[in-house]
């Protein structure tokens, strides 16, 4: 039963630190359908062509 109560500690532990890390460029907000799906291209993309 410690087992489980250590490894549950352990992993948040981690997680925690990985969301710290990340700050606000982390999406917790799941898969995204329609219009919330569109990538925008990137910059040097659209620069038009000599």
């Amino acid at each position: 039963m410690w087992k489980i109560i250590v490894g549950f500690v352990i992993f948040a532990a981690v997680a925690l630190f990985i969301i710290s890390k990340a700050g606000d460029k982390i999406d917790m907000s799941g898969e995204k359908h329609g219009a919330d799906a569109l990538h925008t291209p990137a910059d040097g993309a659209s620069a038009p062509a000599k």
